[in-house]
């Protein structure tokens, strides 16, 4: 049987085709390489290139591939700033993608879907930490655009026999430990990797925006979690699946945050580079901390974070230095 991954050539989707065909799965992936890259995925994976919109192709695969026991989507454009300049291309590639899929797992009869979404649903929480129980209230099309493909599983899985997980991430960082895949984007948004390439002379300094915020050192707090525990967590919620678990949503977080100046200090002590600093003024729309209460995972799914910030930005750093300039 085989598990099918929708953005199986991104970041967090080649993760998990690695560790898939670490568990003993058969793995076949569909990437349209807009954001993913090719050499992210093993050359003895099925890999199918198009768009997940294109019911013509995706039907194509769905039938070449008559053994999908599941499904895991990660194909989703995910920055928030390009979401704010450009919702309707958001909306037409996320939620467009997601009817396509929904409609293509009723007609070939796959029953169970683990669905990449993201704590950016619940926007400015008024809370901390943020369970399930959290009011999920968008501030941007891109977290909204996931909210709406949450909605559509869960009706599609009150009408038909499918099951869905959704996994709500938050902040995502580090690469496989062998350094094999890891972070490359074309132009970079996310703090460790953005702290590295000061560590790798690619960038002259790092500016850490805003120290007033209500935090213990004034810099925003966030919930950083390594990529294998978050791929951990996806293959757990796919054997909950197919044990007979009925759709649901996690939140996925270590539970503990750490600032902007923590996360710095880190990667100076991990790189044991001076990582040359600025503070900036802050941001509009930062929140102050946003970190996960990940309890119900554990006590569903039997996930546990079991890495630390540390791990996350060794990875990452081994990753960077042997792969300056990415793929």
């Amino acid at each position: 049987m085989t598990v099918l991954v929708l953005g199986g050539a991104g970041y967090v989707g080649s993760h998990a085709v690695m560790m898939l065909q670490e568990k003993g799965y058969d793995v076949a992936v569909v990437d349209n390489l807009v954001t993913g890259h090719r050499k992210a995925v093993p050359d003895d994976v099925r890999f199918y290139e198009g768009d997940v919109r294109d019911r013509s192709f995706m039907e194509k695969v769905f039938t070449t591939e008559k053994k999908i026991e599941g499904l895991m989507h990660f194909c989703a454009y995910s920055l928030v700033g390009e979401s704010m300049e450009k919702p309707a291309m958001y909306f037409d590639n996320n939620v467009g993608g997601c009817i396509t899929i929904l409609e293509m797992m009723e007609e070939f009869n796959v029953k169970h879907i683990v669905f990449s979404s993201t704590a950016a649903t619940f926007g400015i929480p008024k809370e901390s930490p943020i369970s399930e129980r959290t009011p999920q209230a968008p501030i941007n099309p891109y977290g909204e655009s996931k909210l709406i493909m949450e909605k559509m599983m869960h009706w599609q899985s009150q009408a038909t026999e499918m099951t869905y997980v959704a996994l709500r991430y938050f902040n995502v960082a580090g690469a496989s430990n062998d350094g094999h895949i890891g972070e490359a984007h074309k132009n970079e948004t996310h703090l460790i990797p953005i702290i590295l390439q000061v560590a790798l002379g690619q960038r002259e300094t790092i500016t850490i925006y805003g120290d007033d915020y209500n935090t213990p050192d004034g810099t925003c707090v966030r919930d950083y979690i390594d990529m294998e525990d978050l791929i951990n967590a996806h293959i757990k919620a796919l054997e909950y699946l197919k044990a007979g678990g009925k759709s649901d949503q996690f939140n996925l977080g270590s539970s503990k945050g750490y600032s902007n100046l923590e996360v710095l200090e880190t990667a100076r002590k991990v790189t044991q580079k001076e990582i040359p600093s600025q503070m900036g003024a802050r941001r509009p729309g930062d929140p102050d901390s946003l970190v996960a209460d990940s309890t119900k995972a554990g006590e569903i799914l039997d996930w546990h974070v079991e890495n630390d910030l540390e791990h996350i930005i060794k990875n990452a750093w081994n990753w960077h230095s042997g792969h300056p300039n990415g793929y």
